[in-house]
């Protein structure tokens, strides 16, 4: 890693998924100087919390690891605090987060492009990318094809899934009607199948592990740790460098040829509003100089939100017994020795997409199966076997904020998500429990059911269910989209170069350049973002476009490749016609206009209040 120096031609902020992906390609000339900054410790090789994959419970919730952020309180959530975890270690969140690889459905990408100016992010410009940055490995071969890369430096490993449990999802799947699918990140992502994970030879490949130590050697790159960045400098509107605080004591500023953001949807936008870059209406109550009036920096926050419906198993299948305390320090020397065992997987190893009514053009649930009763804090509704299905709308066309409360770097921001505000939110939750229950209660779990733990059998109306949701649904920690790309008033970034509208020298690489949240998991298309971005930030010649088919439901597309001979067989129930349980036909929010997108009368505003 270089010395130190006065100036650079890239500081990134943010050493986080897409802060390790730029900070390798855009230091692979040698000539061209790179600083990242990142404001959480390193992710030691010998910590098991960060490396072991089993092990994230740990992580997330405690201060050494975990910013720890909360929401204001959300209007229909009971006026919960809804708690976010966001990564304070090299890597970001990919250094404490499940593990899942989703790329998100090829329709996503498609309406991103049907914004006006993102005509160049729809699939077939993105899939390259995806290509490029991977290496699938399926029951330890390398597994590319058309869809899959082969020589990335994202090693992802699938799933085994070989616990009995997973045998009965699956089956319970077909059983209610859904597909199996190949993969979910290949030709049809609808369906059920297992799981592609950031897990390699037993350890979590994080984006620090893949991208940045691989070339910490290269004399034009160095990495600084506890290295929080409190303000961007400008001349006039061309940014000149990062001012930062150095372990919480030392001020320090750098100069830089180009500033790029890469500190995610929350920290990006609390670090331009202290920049003097958002809506004046909030800046200029709090003491911040105005550099450029850009409103739509902090909104449009969007996320997925997710609840647990549990059951008790009747057989001991489950992995229960190996995490009680007694058996941890085995399985910990089973992994540190050997790279084995219950330490060695994320447990996440199969689940699935579906659509929930035949009013949606693609998947809007995604389902993830873990063959114990547990939650992410370790803690269990029983002492027994028991296994679970963690369930949520993918598509909420609800939006939030992210705002600055006062001009202290160290202080987090303000942010409300509006999770539940609007009737297709609301009406999309009572469907995934019932979908998500229907299946768990199909033939091929009857050995196991031991009845359900969690909400319980007491919950049934539609109004219980919300109620429900209310009291106990958890982010799935994918907080997204409040820097969107586009050329419209609200949009941030630029999506042909990734510079900040208006000012010169600051771009935006991360989550909160999304102008929707993908369905699935966001690490994959956070990293994707981050490769394309590079090229595009490099001027290199983009990769070009993949016109590999994928499948649409509306264009009757073959459930499987085209030519492939089981596309004579005939399709499971709920691809010919999709489950619509007592709900009224509607447009799908993917197509929803603007003014279907504001909250109830009843909800907040998203106006700052005091």
């Amino acid at each position: 890693m270089s010395r130190r120096r006065d100036r650079y031609d890239f500081v990134i902020v943010g050493g986080g998924s897409a802060g390790c992906a730029l900070a390798n390609r855009l230091s692979a000339d040698p000539g061209t100087s790179v600083l990242v900054l990142e404001a959480g410790h390193s992710d030691w090789r010998i910590d098991p919390f960060v490396h072991m994959p089993a092990a994230l419970p740990f992580p997330i919730g405690s201060r050494l690891y975990d910013w720890r952020y909360e929401t204001e309180p959300e209007p229909e959530m009971h006026g919960r605090r809804v708690y976010h975890a966001r990564g304070k270690v090299l890597g970001g969140s990919s250094s404490i987060n499940g593990m899942i690889f989703q790329r998100g459905n090829p329709l996503d990408y498609e309406r991103w492009a049907g914004d006006k100016g993102l005509e160049q992010w729809d699939y077939r410009h993105c899939l390259p990318y995806f290509k490029r940055m991977e290496t699938l490995m399926v029951d330890g071969r390398r597994a590319a094809d058309r869809w899959r890369g082969g020589s990335g430096p994202l090693v992802l490993e699938r799933g085994p899934a070989t616990n009995p449990l997973f045998g009965a999802f699956f089956e319970a799947a077909q059983q209610a009607g859904y597909p199996l699918t190949d993969d979910v990140n290949g030709y049809r992502q609808e369906g059920f199948a297992r799981f592609d994970r950031n897990v390699h030879r037993g350890r979590r490949l994080s984006a620090a592990r893949a991208y940045l130590h691989p070339v910490l050697d290269r004399p034009n790159l160095r990495v600084e740790t506890l290295a929080l960045a409190t303000r961007v400098t400008f001349e006039g509107t061309r940014a000149t460098g990062v001012d930062y605080l150095r372990a919480g004591r030392s001020q320090r500023h750098v100069g830089a040829g180009e500033v790029v953001l890469c500190g995610g949807a929350i920290n990006t936008p609390q670090l331009m509003q202290l920049s003097g870059i958002g809506d004046p209406a909030h800046l200029q109550p709090l003491g911040v100089e105005v550099v450029h009036d850009l409103p739509g920096v902090g909104e449009n926050l969007q996320d997925h939100l997710e609840v647990y419906i549990q059951y008790a198993s009747q057989l001991p299948v489950s992995i229960a017994p190996g995490l009680t305390w007694p058996k941890r320090p085995g399985i910990a020397a089973n992994w540190l020795f050997r790279r084995q065992g219950l330490g060695a997987t994320n447990h996440f190893e199969g689940g699935g997409f579906a659509r929930s009514n035949d009013d949606v053009d693609w998947p809007n649930l995604m389902f993830h199966f873990l063959p114990v009763a547990i939650r992410y804090d370790g803690s269990a509704p029983t002492q027994g076997h028991g296994y679970q299905v963690h369930i949520g709308p993918m598509y909420a066309d609800t939006r939030g904020w992210v705002r600055i409360h006062d001009t202290d770097p160290r202080h987090k921001p303000r942010m409300l998500f509006n999770y539940l505000t609007t009737p297709n939110d609301r009406r999309e939750w009572v469907e995934a429990v019932r979908v998500a229950r229907e299946i768990l209660n199909q033939p091929a779990f009857a050995p196991f059911n031991g009845g359900e733990l969690s909400p319980g059998p007491g919950v049934e109306s539609d109004e219980e269910i919300l109620d429900w949701v209310r009291k106990d649904a958890e982010t799935a920690l994918h907080p997204s989209c409040t820097a969107k790309m586009g050329v419209d008033d609200m949009s941030v970034t630029d999506p042909d170069s990734m510079r900040v509208h208006g000012v010169e020298g600051l771009r935006v690489v991360d989550a909160s350049v999304f102008p929707y949240v993908t369905n699935g998991n966001i690490y994959a298309p956070v990293m994707m973002v981050a490769e394309k971005a590079a090229d595009l930030i490099l001027g290199n010649t983009p990769l070009a476009p993949d016109d590999t088919p994928y499948y649409r439901h509306r264009d009757d597309s073959p459930l499987f490749p085209p030519g492939d001979p089981r596309n004579g067989e005939p399709a499971p129930a709920r691809v010919a016609a999709a489950f619509a349980p007592s709900i009224h036909p509607r447009e799908h929010p993917h197509a929803a206009r603007q003014d279907d997108l504001q909250p109830d009368a009843h909800s907040a505003t998203g106006e700052d209040t005091p």
